[in-house]
């Protein structure tokens, strides 16, 4: 596309905000809502899974998951959503953005239903056949990454891109939160409908039978909303940017986007050797020197990101519980753990996560992606030596509200930062044939970085000299976010090559706008 922008582009970049882009919001965002619960709700569960499975009640403490186990439970959705993130990111720019994005939500759908059904004779066979479903769960979680960034940002006007893409990615909170709700919901129903006794006062009685619904009812719950947007997913038209420029065909881009425009838009006919006349793939010199670093850049950041972000999200209930916020185990029945774990988290998600998401949505097409992600991170590095260095003084029970606090502005500043502004920048600086693998890649390399946090965190945390049963002694809590504090602090170095992209157009942006030729 040498010399200038197709007109049907240049329309799409100037069009005024309209229904379209909030449906397109909506239907996309719903994938992240479906995402984030299925993703996360697993934390809320992991403790009851260890008194159903594991709890032996001659021992003075409800069971817990072994070390291999608990990190298998946490970390495997992880694993597929990194393999997902690759090879949905590759099919996009093969097969078209619109041609895959439904198959991911049936993936989610099924994978999601089969997870909470896992049955077998023995908790290993129990536990197995969760990762299984889990793993594949994640696989399709992972699509929905490059995919929806993609289709959100070929879709938008590039004055509100910026908040259009983080919109999409802020469901993400509202999953979390929904995860907490569900959570409470039926565990304070079948709280209330089979009351137990406290675990120290009989521990075979505080394990209802019951309990083993509760789990299964959560973690399919989240089939509901990705359900419900797959009609629509399948309604969308391509995005013009893929006919355009990757197909070739500037008629039926222009068709298509009369219909969401409303409004009618006459397009020369499509030179298509001229659309086409770059073919310099991924592994290029053309690449490397154009985009090269910025991929770098995109992948590191995000790597370092989720180390901490996921270690934090995942272990939640943990850290709270080593604090004193949540009562030792032996004091609660098994419904009651999940009742207080869910209402925990359900403060921070409703405290600090969802309102840093959407001061991004606000805020990023003001400020800008760059210094936004700078602020996050720095911000994030501050809290967590804040929590790290006087962590003795927040393990005093006078001390906890101040401790929580400090943890929340940790979540606050990294949606109101880098968590953000890492989905949202790959989505924006590559060119159309690459974009969705770039994006993959780059959202691949964050969840590199969140199976470092999951398998990671749960060792190093371990106190150095009263491990928990079944793990090797760590480095403890107070070390373990001082190393958080120094992979933020790296992640805000690496950002410094990250370009700004506020408001400027895609093709600027990846420079498809000139030639092999033309000086760059």
């Amino acid at each position: 596309m040498a010399g200038g922008q197709l007109h049907v582009l240049a329309t799409l970049d100037q069009a005024k905000t309209q229904w379209y882009h909030f449906m397109t919001i909506v239907i996309a965002g719903m994938g992240f809502f479906t995402d984030a619960y299925d993703l996360f709700c697993i934390s809320l569960v992991t403790k009851l899974l260890g008194r159903l499975y594991y709890t032996d009640p001659t021992h003075k403490d409800p069971g817990s998951l072994p070390p291999n186990v608990s990190a298998a439970v946490n970390g495997v959705a992880l694993c597929g959503t990194l393999a997902g993130q690759l090879f949905f990111g590759w099919l996009g720019d093969k097969l078209g953005r619109k041609s895959v994005y439904g198959f991911t939500l049936i993936l989610m759908v099924v994978c999601s239903i089969a997870s909470g059904l896992s049955i077998g004779q023995t908790p290993n066979a129990v536990i197995g056949t969760l990762c299984f479903f889990r793993f594949w769960l994640g696989f399709g979680i992972g699509g929905d990454y490059p995919l929806s960034a993609t289709i959100m940002s070929e879709y938008a006007n590039k004055k509100t891109r910026g908040a259009f893409i983080a919109a999409v990615f802020a469901m993400q909170g509202f999953g979390i939160l929904f995860g907490t709700i569900v959570a409470l919901i039926v565990s304070a129903a079948f709280r209330n409908a089979f009351p137990a006794p406290a675990y120290f006062v009989d521990a075979k009685a505080s394990l209802v039978p019951e309990a083993d619904y509760v789990w299964r009812v959560i973690l399919m719950f989240g089939t509901i909303p990705a359900a419900l947007t797959y009609y629509w997913r399948m309604k969308m038209p391509e995005t013009a940017r893929y006919t355009a420029l990757i197909v070739g065909n500037t008629k039926q881009a222009a068709a298509d986007m009369a219909k969401v425009l409303k409004k009618d838009i006459e397009e020369e006919q499509a030179d298509r050797q001229v659309v086409a006349s770059e073919t310099w793939g991924l592994f290029s010199s053309q690449f490397l020197r154009r985009h090269g670093l910025h991929l770098l850049a995109t992948s590191s950041t995000w790597f370092l990101l989720d180390i901490a972000f996921y270690s934090q999200n995942l272990f939640q209930k943990d850290i709270f519980t080593k604090v004193g916020w949540i009562p030792p185990a032996r004091t609660m029945n098994a419904i009651e753990e999940v009742f207080r774990i869910s209402r925990a988290q359900a403060l921070i998600a409703l405290c600090g996560t969802i309102p840093g998401y959407w001061f991004t949505v606000a805020l990023i097409d003001v400020v800008g992606r760059f210094w936004i992600q700078i602020m996050g991170f720095f911000m994030m590095t501050v809290f967590m030596i804040a929590l790290g260095a006087p962590y003795e003084h927040w393990t005093k029970p006078s001390n906890h509200t101040g401790f929580v606090v400090l943890y929340g502005l940790t979540f606050f500043f990294a949606n109101f930062g880098p968590n953000s502004t890492t989905f949202i920048v790959p989505a924006e600086i590559f060119p159309a044939r690459l974009r969705s693998t770039c994006h993959g890649i780059s959202a691949a390399a964050g969840k590199a970085g969140a199976i470092i946090g999951a398998f990671g965190f749960l060792y190093a945390a371990q106190d150095p000299k009263k491990p928990d049963a079944g793990y090797s002694p760590g480095i403890g809590i107070r070390n373990a976010l001082f190393v958080l504090a120094v992979t933020n602090f790296l992640g805000m170095l690496m950002s410094l090559f990250v370009p700004e992209s506020k408001g400027m157009s895609l093709e600027e942006l990846s420079k498809e706008n000139v030639g092999d030729d033309d000086n760059i």
